[in-house]
């Protein structure tokens, strides 16, 4: 495995960076939602607000007798924090592919440069920049498309969330106002 991360060139670091980058931040992300949707369970069942942290600002804007545009700028800032981490998996699953494509040109440059520079070619000449460019395009490729899918995954948690956020904020509030 080494041996291949060394064929790879020096393209394969940044790649790298961008695996343990992905990888931490899809774990923090995943084990956050998760958190937060166990703590606001199934939120119109019962007649309580969930004693979750997330929801903490909201009830403390309805108790505050916040009106509807309050809570909703209370509420896009607590669905903004919760999306914080978000832009970053983008980020890595666009940017590691690239990675790997500028480490394919740089392998075929490598190749190229052999052939120019020596009047008899033989294969063996050529597998170093050929491996370079196989390897990094290779490595892009299996970093971005898990952070991709895990990417997408978590948006689709993060609206979950905003989603049962706004219905509690909707229900207490029309609650506080209807005096129940």
């Amino acid at each position: 495995m080494i041996d291949f991360f060394v064929k790879g060139g020096f393209l394969m670091y940044p790649i790298l960076l961008c695996s343990i980058a992905g990888l931490a931040i899809l774990m923090n992300k995943f084990i956050q939602y998760k958190k937060i949707l166990n703590e606001m369970g199934n939120p119109l069942q019962g007649e309580k607000a969930p004693k979750s942290p997330v929801l903490l600002p909201i009830l403390q804007g309805i108790e505050r007798g916040c009106d509807e545009k309050e809570l909703s700028v209370i509420g896009t800032r607590q669905v903004r924090e919760i999306e914080k981490g978000l832009s970053w998996l983008s980020l890595i699953a666009t940017i590691a592919p690239l990675l790997g494509l500028t480490g394919t040109v740089t392998g075929m440059i490598k190749a190229f440069m052999v052939i120019a520079e020596s009047s008899s070619v033989n294969p063996s000449m050529l597998a170093g920049g050929i491996w370079e460019a196989l390897i990094t395009t290779a490595a892009g490729l299996l970093v971005a498309i898990p952070i991709h899918i895990g990417h997408h995954y978590l948006e689709k948690q993060a609206d979950d969330i905003a989603f049962i956020l706004k219905e509690i904020a909707t229900s207490l509030y029309m609650r506080r106002k209807n005096g129940i």
